[in-house]
């Protein structure tokens, strides 16, 4: 997706530049990723799958109240990752399967802290027009200083990865992209979350 440089835009490639408290204030981020997720749905400029491939890690994330207003979802305060916890998300293709709407894929979401690494993997289909992407982990891999000590499915496994092809987009977790940039990209969650990631790869 191409947007001007805008001043939203440049918050968030300083946001990924700067440390401390040179870096733009949380409420600041918050206040860039709605406005960029406004002019988003304006635009009828549509992504492919292609333009999410790669490593990305996640910079910026904010939570969610349960109350919810008729203008859309209560937000919760915004954070920075600290930069001792590491959270990449990889998408890649999937090649075996052909859908007859959408991209399918695979996501693999890696969390690193310490030495200790938690990997949920599992299948996604993107949807173009809606820059809509589904997706469910059904494996988990546990490696503690490189050295795997775990490694199996979960929530079904392979009967789920099946399966989620002919799901619902109504029963499946999901991100909505509002902004695919060379190194950005950010995304509102089913759950009402908003969130940004840089590119590493």
């Amino acid at each position: 997706m191409t947007y001007q440089l805008s001043p939203e835009i440049s918050q968030l490639q300083l946001a990924v530049q700067e440390t401390g408290k040179s870096r733009p204030k949380p409420a600041e981020i918050v206040t860039a990723l709605v406005k960029l997720e406004k002019a988003g749905k304006k635009t009828k400029e549509t992504v492919s799958y292609q333009q999410l491939l790669g490593k990305w890690r996640l910079w910026f994330i904010t939570g969610t109240k349960k109350t919810r207003q008729r203008a859309g979802v209560m937000l919760g305060a915004g954070r920075y990752l600290p930069p001792a916890i590491k959270v990449y998300l990889s998408y890649s293709k999937n090649p075996e399967v052909t859908l007859a709407e959408g991209e399918a894929g695979k996501v693999e979401n890696s969390v690193s802290i310490a030495g200790f690494n938690l990997i949920l993997s599992g299948p996604t289909k993107f949807f173009p027009k809606q820059k809509l992407l589904a997706f469910d982990f059904t494996k988990l891999t546990i490696k503690l200083f490189g050295k795997t000590i775990y490694s199996g499915n979960i929530r079904g496994g392979k009967n789920s990865m099946e399966n989620f092809y002919q799901q619902s987009i109504k029963k499946q977790a999901f991100f909505r992209y509002f902004l695919i940039e060379d190194n950005l990209i950010a995304a509102r969650g089913k759950g009402g979350g908003l969130a940004f990631w840089r590119r590493e790869e």
